[in-house]
């Protein structure tokens, strides 16, 4: 599947153990495929993969990840941490439960404006999701 890739500039970038569970997770919670190449000799191992998130605000942001192994670039699974903004942190928490992820923090309402949480992925990789757009 390709999704016309919006003008993204900076991209999170993560390994993780299981592509196909995050793969799942990643559709679950409203990102969409832009491209996926996986090995050809282990279709199980992605190489490289670019995934895009708008958050229903039509804003741009991306991640960009593979599978972690001998010679990738980033070997950090379940260890980094994003902050995406979307309309509905509220959905987007209980998606990201349903698919298998776990409540680090439930959304709230804060004190500089709109309401945010935090739910680990299946890797452990810590998603902290809000309706706060930083000015």
């Amino acid at each position: 599947m390709s999704t016309p890739a919006a003008r993204v500039s900076l991209w999170h970038s993560l390994s993780v153990q299981d592509a196909d569970r995050f793969v799942d997770w990643l559709r679950a919670v409203g990102f969409v495929e832009h491209e996926t190449h996986r090995d050809e000799g282990d279709p199980s191992v992605v190489v490289h993969a670019q995934w895009l998130w708008d958050g229903g605000l039509g804003g741009a942001g991306g991640v960009m990840w593979g599978s972690e192994r001998e010679g990738g670039g980033v070997h950090n699974a379940g260890h980094a941490a994003s902050y995406l903004v979307t309309d509905d942190p509220d959905g987007f928490v209980e998606r990201a439960l349903a698919a298998g992820g776990t409540l680090v923090r439930e959304v709230v309402e804060q004190p500089y404006g709109g309401r945010d949480g935090t739910v680990a992925d299946p890797e452990g990789n810590h998603w902290s999701v809000g309706s706060y757009q930083p000015r």
